[in-house]
């Protein structure tokens, strides 16, 4: 296979990401990891900062690119040629909310196919905003995020406290 798409918003990015990428690494000859930018959501992280840490953490993966997006993802898709748009989920949960996504993209772009990769279970209890919340207390949150994450989320925590 050739191009996929991995968007996301990466506020922070964590274990799970990387265990997508790293997977999907392996399945296609590009994938372009997609900062997905919505100005009405309330990040953590600036745009520029989950790009640096992405590009940090996907370092290992020559086939991996972190670019960042502010349109519709299937628009996305479009200008970059890629027919495959990637989608990790972790229960049921997320399956029904990214089936859902998928039916309104298909019906915006029906030349790009949603693949739904499910995380390793040992990944199935991490979320960004769990993860967040357990950071802004001083929690541990090293089995959640690689290291340069949970430096971030710790300086990020020190400046607003």
């Amino acid at each position: 296979m050739s191009l996929a798409v991995f968007p996301g918003t990466f506020d922070p990015p964590t274990y799970g990401h990387l265990n997508v990428i790293e997977r999907a690494s392996k399945l296609f000859t590009e994938l372009q990891v997609v900062i997905s930018v919505n100005p009405d959501k309330k990040a953590l992280f600036s745009e520029s900062e989950r790009k640096e840490m992405l590009l940090e953490l996907t370092k290992p993966f020559l086939n991996v690119s972190v670019q960042t997006c502010n349109s519709l993802v299937v628009d996305y898709c479009k200008k970059v040629g890629a027919k495959v748009l990637l989608r990790g989920i972790r229960n049921a949960n997320d399956f029904s909310y990214e089936f859902d996504l998928s039916l309104i993209n298909r019906s915006l772009n029906p030349d790009v196919e949603t693949l739904f990769v499910p995380t390793e279970q040992r990944f199935f209890l991490i979320r960004s905003s769990s993860i967040k919340d357990v950071a802004k207390f001083g929690g541990d949150v090293s089995a959640m995020v690689p290291p340069v994450v949970e430096k971030a989320l710790k300086a990020k925590f020190s400046d607003k406290n």
